[in-house]
């Protein structure tokens, strides 16, 4: 049985714990505040956009499924924008992803960053800047960047229940599970060069707003991401490195043609593994066993994924992962956010938590095994990344009571430059302005890793924080996900 972080009573008991799963995370004996804080230092890699960000947090992109059906802004999206201003985080990395158009979507309710929205999302950042100004007096200091998408195999832009994907190329272990059944499913060569110039149109617009950079988003199983995994595609953007990273270097070239300024930045899907399924072994009408990879003996070499072992899917190669940076490096990339795996195939992957999602499984192995590996993926990466290169650790969520004492250790120790937080900071925005400046947290406003937050959107609900956000407990939508919960699972 897994150990819950919570009854873990200092952080000699969960270093003990991390040695009992064989792992190394390393974790402070308190929580430091103020000047003698880590997290507290302005970045020492230099300024983007003229700006330094003074602290070493940073809001991870989250979608709410909660704006118009043409991607504009409701209530729900404007609140969770000031929420990020209000956290205290000086780099706001991609506020949440933004369609770069309409048939690249997730769902029918993400924002879109067309010259039809351009109002709504111009005010969310003015509501960020002034949440941001109100509480800590000034934004000088403060970056804001856009993130920017297609969907790609997970698009489902008219219906939250119906997949309308668009892919790199076929994938024997993922098309059956959405709905990738015909070849002109699969980008040709001349609609992507269509999709790049979509990009660069949202570029403008995003300087024209006002963000500092637009993140290239390259994680999770999304279009881009998908790319650099496209080793059995034909043609310019498949095969080799260089062609599998035509697409990213395309789309930076005409950024730079359009006269474009803006800050470059990608969040990064670092390594990937096989998907993964619940084991129906021990599995039954409703309670989903633990996650087993899909069987790949006849995928052998695997050449359908980016910072996988060939050999050994199960496992992280992040040889072309250094490989990637460099190339950051090389188009004038300095922030790179470093994630893991998917939510849609490999969720323990890419969000250790102790609760899977309704589409999900129970986690394989102790959560701190999952942040572990990311953290050490981080580490390694770093050590290698080119110089003036900032990143972003992830993964930090399960974590919980120890994630303050885990952030400024990692960050002093270097193997990270900064600390992204995601999902978390939907019921705790303000969790590590606290840890620096009182020196604890709020216990019952920490995340527990229900994944309530994942699950709704799944079934298509707004995403939020049922279990610890009254604004969302009190919404009709909550009583929803009661009843959806209570539901057996499709196994």
């Amino acid at each position: 049985m897994t150990v819950r972080v919570a009854s873990l009573k200092s952080a000699e008991q969960f270093r003990a714990h991390c040695q009992s799963l064989g792992i190394e995370i390393p974790c402070d004996d308190s929580i430091l505040t103020g000047a003698d804080s880590p997290l507290t230092q302005p970045l020492s890699n230099g300024s983007l956009n003229g700006k330094t960000p003074s602290n070493r947090w940073v809001i991870h992109p989250m979608e709410g499924w909660d704006g118009t059906t043409t991607g504009g802004t409701t209530e729900e999206v404007r609140r969770r924008w000031q929420r990020f201003g209000l956290s205290g985080a000086k780099l706001i990395f991609g506020g949440e992803a933004m369609a770069v158009r309409a048939d690249g979507r997730a769902n029918p309710r993400q924002l879109i960053l067309t010259e039809e929205n351009r109002q709504d999302i111009t005010e969310l950042r003015h509501l960020l800047i002034q949440a941001h100004e109100s509480r800590y007096g000034t934004s000088e200091d403060l970056l804001i960047g856009f993130q920017l998408t297609h969907s790609g195999r997970f698009c489902r832009p008219e219906d939250p229940k119906r997949w309308q994907p668009r892919v790199a190329y076929r994938h024997p272990l993922l098309d059956s599970r959405f709905q990738v059944t015909q070849e002109n499913q699969v980008f040709t060569d001349e609609e992507i060069e269509i999709l790049i110039a979509d990009y660069v149109k949202a570029a403008r617009l995003a300087q024209e707003i006002g963000a500092d950079f637009v993140d290239l988003k390259h994680c999770h199983g999304y279009l881009l991401h998908e790319f650099l995994g496209a080793h059995t595609r034909p043609g310019r953007f498949g095969g080799s490195f260089e062609n599998r990273t035509r697409i990213l270097r395309d789309i930076v070239a005409g950024i730079r043609r359009d006269g474009n300024p803006i800050g470059l930045a990608v969040r990064l899907s670092a390594f990937d593994l096989v998907p993964f399924r619940p084991d129906p072994n021990q599995s039954a009408p409703g309670k989903p066993g633990p996650g087993i990879p899909e069987s790949y003996a006849t995928c052998l070499p695997y050449r359908y994924g980016f910072g996988i072992n060939v050999d050994h899917p199960t496992q992280p190669d992040l040889t072309e992962s250094h490989r990637f940076l460099a190339l950051c490096g090389e188009l004038g990339i300095r922030l790179v956010n470093l994630s893991a795996g998917s939510p849609y195939y490999n969720p323990h992957i890419q969000r250790p938590a102790s609760f899977p999602p309704s589409d999900g499984y129970l986690p394989p192995e102790d959560p701190l095994v999952g942040v572990a590996r990311q953290v050490h993926a981080v580490r390694e990466l770093k050590a290698q990344a080119p110089a003036g290169m900032t990143l972003i650790g992830t993964g930090y969520s399960y974590l919980q009571e120890y994630l303050p004492q885990v952030a400024q250790a990692t960050v002093r120790l270097g193997w990270t430059d900064m600390i992204g937080l995601g999902r978390m900071t939907l019921s705790y925005p303000d969790m590590l302005a606290d840890a620096t400046l009182k020196g604890a947290l709020t216990p019952k406003l920490i995340c527990r890793t229900f994944s309530d937050c994942t699950t709704a959107p799944r079934n298509g609900l707004i995403s939020g924080c049922y279990p610890l956000d009254k604004y969302y407990a009190q919404k009709p939508e909550n009583e929803q996900l009661k009843a959806l919960k209570k539901q057996p699972r499709a196994q």
